[in-house]
């Protein structure tokens, strides 16, 4: 008996084959993410291959090339920290509280995406696609930032907002948190001290 391409069995079998695709793609991605904390950020295949326990052959069923593979990674973990991206707080918050939950908020954003962020900054001069996703974060971070303190801003010129976007950024909170080898609730505090100067000054 030939059994044909909708039988319960083909189906089992084609289910089966795709949730294997799915585990062994989501442990690639796993594995170059962790590759990533530990401070690889362009590891080679066969590095990712060894860290996910498959063949370096077999990561090309899944993915183009290892910058293909990168944006994967990087796009799933942008994703998954997007219910951080609201701080919780909305222009009519009072200042102070405003300023802190923000640099709160950010705090915790920046920390689940620290790894995939610092590679795509790594990644982004050779690969176009990484590099628009930073920009279009970045422009939004710097939008939200722009509507939840407009009643600080309005009337300042756009140097108080650039001065927000800065001390707001990833790149602020990780130099805190790396090169200046700051506690969390040091580099909010130094944040919130900062920001609460700025806007003093507008």
């Amino acid at each position: 008996m030939v059994v044909g391409t909708d039988s319960p069995a083909s189906t089992l079998q084609l289910d089966g084959r795709h949730r294997r695709r799915t585990q062994n793609r989501e442990a690639v991605l796993d594995a170059l993410v962790a590759l990533f904390a530990d401070g690889l950020y362009s590891p080679s295949a066969a590095e990712i291959a060894e860290r996910a326990g498959l063949s370096p052959r077999s990561l090309f069923r899944y993915f183009e090339d290892t910058d293909d593979l990168s944006r994967a990674a990087i796009e799933r973990q942008l994703r998954l920290a997007a219910p951080l991206v609201h701080p919780g707080v909305d222009p009519a918050t009072p200042t102070p509280h405003k300023i802190q939950a923000t640099a709160a908020g950010r705090a915790r954003l920046f920390d689940a995406i620290a790894p995939s962020a610092r590679a795509a900054r790594v990644c982004a001069h050779r690969h176009p696609v990484i590099r628009d996703q930073l920009r279009r974060d970045r422009v939004f971070l710097r939008r939200q930032l722009a509507t939840l303190f407009q009643p600080e801003l309005a009337g300042a010129g756009d140097e108080f907002l650039n001065g927000l976007d800065l001390l707001y950024s990833f790149e602020s909170y990780d130099f805190l948190r790396s090169d200046q080898g700051l506690s969390k609730s040091k580099a909010i505090a130094a944040t919130v001290a900062a920001v609460g100067a700025l806007l003093r000054s507008a």
